[in-house]
């Protein structure tokens, strides 16, 4: 009897067609994913209006979704690791999905934000999923690469949300931008069809006829005999304990890791919440002001592949704290009259260093966290995140409700980069003091 660990297989697989096909449905997830939680800044000017919402409760609205991606985060990610990834991920998109057409029937705010909570829980569930899920199949060298790339279909859910909402707004009202979720749901027995099972998982359950069949198509040329015994080589602690997450000198990288979640998921909402009214306020029109959205996740796909790009060359948290400076930098800026070509050159760099970034922190939990408990490193990161995402869309609120001058709006946007600056730089340095420690002879 021969072992073959699954996970040498994967990191040195040559990237094909099956990597291709886990990537683009993963990436088609989270378009649909990226839609739904953009939908609420598109929709804003609009329901504010008609409900005569004040900003702070329109803050308000605007965080039961990220309440129920926070809750959805937490316990999607755990059960994943139990009942498995595509599993989780199907319940989760079906879930996100329906919530989200009921949502259009909503009459007043209360059913609105029910709808919307329910929503998030689904939406919370599967990012970090389907993240854990390419990572897994990713070869070593591109991974880095490959989740970026496949999370850019985030920023295009958000580009589609705001072009949708060009066309729709004037044309059919808020409501239409819900019912347009029901055509993603039709893609749902597709996903079921051809999206895979984790390999880690099969194994883990004793499948190993299957666990062979997709190590096959990850590489054609491995030879896969019946004398051959497939393990996952890895050490297994206290299963999905999130207490794993802090032993084995996890755990100043765990706690700045969590932080740059909070600062960048604050960071992200509030842009997305807020920056169409803002702008509008600030005398645009509603449709320049939802190109602004546009810029901005335009910005984000842009920043995911060129921040992937740049860890599998360099270093992954160095580009991180880059990354994190110049979003607090370019956020700070947009507060301050600027030609309009700089005005969307600043909200593309702001795009691209926040949602880009937090697509980064995704990769690097990813790689992070052992197989075991890569689910719930990645939902507990996500959940903790989800804080600060609940923080954004309230501070934006709270902050026009003061009637703040424009580019005090900006700065209390832009401070939260360059405290995830630091934590990152914090993270890099235990990394770097952790490698040290291991590369030192044990004492007898």
């Amino acid at each position: 009897m021969r072992n073959l660990d699954v996970n040498d297989v994967i990191d040195n697989a040559c990237f094909n067609s099956f990597h291709w096909l886990v990537m683009c449905l993963c990436a088609l997830l989270l378009i649909f994913d990226g839609y739904d939680l953009f939908i609420y800044g598109v929709v804003l000017p609009v329901i504010m209006k008609e409900w005569g919402l004040t900003p702070l409760q329109a803050g308000a609205l605007g965080s039961y979704a990220l309440f129920g991606m926070m809750f959805g985060a937490l316990l999607f990610g755990s059960l994943a690791d139990k009942i498995g990834r595509k599993k989780g991920i199907a319940i989760c998109f079906a879930l996100f999905s329906v919530a989200t057409i009921v949502n259009g029937f909503a009459s007043n705010p209360t059913e609105f934000g029910i709808c919307r909570f329910i929503a998030g829980l689904g939406c919370g569930g599967l990012m970090p999923n389907a993240v854990a899920l390419m990572n897994e199949y990713a070869p070593k060298k591109l991974r880095s690469t490959l989740v970026a790339v496949m999370f850019s279909g985030y920023s295009l859910g958000g580009m589609l949300s705001a072009g949708v909402g060009i066309f729709m707004l004037p044309r059919f009202g808020w409501e239409s931008m819900f019912f347009a979720a029901a055509l993603p749901l039709l893609l749902l027995p597709v996903i079921l069809y051809y999206l895979p099972e984790s390999v880690g998982f099969l194994v883990r359950r004793g499948e190993h006829d299957r666990a062979r069949a997709l190590l096959g198509r990850l590489d054609p040329n491995l030879a896969l005999d019946a004398d051959v015994q497939l393990t996952v080589n890895e050490r297994k602690g206290g299963g999905v304990s999130v207490l794993e997450l802090f032993r084995n000198g996890l755990a100043v990288r765990t706690l700045s890791i969590w932080v740059a979640f909070f600062c960048c998921l604050l960071m992200v909402y509030a842009l997305s919440s807020w920056l169409p009214k803002l702008m509008a306020n600030a005398g645009y029109s509603l449709g320049s002001s939802l190109s602004f959205l546009l810029a901005l996740n335009f910005g984000g796909m842009a920043g995911a592949i060129l921040g992937g790009w740049l860890g599998d060359r360099f270093n992954l948290t160095k580009v991180k704290v880059g990354f994190f400076i110049a979003a607090a930098v370019s956020i700070s800026l947009l507060g301050f009259k600027s030609p309009t070509l700089v005005l969307y050159l600043l909200i593309f760099i702001a795009g691209a260093t926040t949602i880009g970034t937090q697509i980064l922190l995704y990769a690097g939990t990813a790689q992070l966290y052992g197989l075991s408990i890569r689910s719930t490193g990645l939902g507990w990161a996500s959940g903790i995140g989800r804080n600060g995402a609940i923080v954004g869309p309230l501070l934006g609120g709270a902050l026009m409700g003061i009637e703040l001058p424009l580019q005090l709006n900006f700065m209390a946007f832009a401070i939260p980069g360059a405290i995830a600056a630091l934590a990152m730089l914090v993270f890099a340095l235990n990394s770097a003091r952790s490698e040290r420690l291991s590369l030192q002879p044990s004492k007898a």
